[in-house]
C-alpha cells in the first residue's frame, strides 16, 4: 500500500505534501470526519439547549444520516465500477437491491424512533441534515486550502 493511501482506501490529506488530485480525492474521508465531529459537538449543544430527548433525536438522526452517506457512497462506487467494468464485478441486481434496501432500513429506523420518542421529532429531522453541514465544512476547508496554496 502506498504511503498516501490509508487502510480504508481514502487518501490522507496533508495539503502541503499532496498534489491537487490527491487532495481532492480525499474529500469523502474528510466529509466523514466532519460528520463525526459535527455530530458530537452539535449533540452536546442540543442536550444543553433543548434537553435530552431532542439531543437523543438529533444523535439518532446523525447516526441515520452517517449510515445513509456511507451506504450511498458504496452504492455509487458499485454502480460506477459496474459501468466502467473496473474493480471487482458486482451483480447489477444486488447493487440496486442494496440501494433500495437502504431506504427501507432508514425508514424503519425513523418509524421506530418516532413512535418510541415522539418528543425527539425535531431533533431527528435536524440530525438528518448532518451531511449538509459536513459538506459545507469541506467546501470551506477546500476554499481555505486553495487560497493559502493558490490551487486552482
Amino acid at each position: 500500500m502506498d504511503s498516501a493511501t490509508s487502510a480504508s482506501g481514502d487518501h490522507e490529506t496533508s495539503p502541503e505534501a499532496t498534489p491537487p488530485d490527491a487532495f481532492y480525492s480525499g474529500a469523502v474521508g474528510r466529509i466523514r470526519s466532519f460528520m463525526a465531529g459535527l455530530a458530537l459537538v452539535l449533540s452536546a449543544a442540543a442536550w444543553w439547549r433543548f434537553g435530552c430527548w431532542s439531543a437523543l433525536g438529533f444523535a439518532l438522526g446523525c447516526a441515520i444520516a452517517y449510515l445513509n452517506f456511507h451506504w450511498l457512497k458504496h452504492g455509487v462506487s458499485g454502480l460506477a465500477d459496474r459501468v466502467t467494468n473496473a474493480g471487482k464485478s458486482q451483480s447489477g441486481k444486488g447493487i440496486v437491491a442494496r440501494f433500495l434496501l437502504r431506504y427501507v432500513l432508514l425508514g424503519g429506523a425513523a418509524y421506530v424512533i418516532l413512535t418510541s420518542f415522539p418528543a425527539s421529532l425535531r431533533g431527528l429531522f435536524a440530525g438528518l441534515f448532518l451531511p449538509v453541514g459536513a459538506i459545507a465544512c469541506e467546501a470551506v476547508y477546500e476554499l481555505y486550502v486553495a487560497v493559502v496554496r493558490g490551487v486552482e
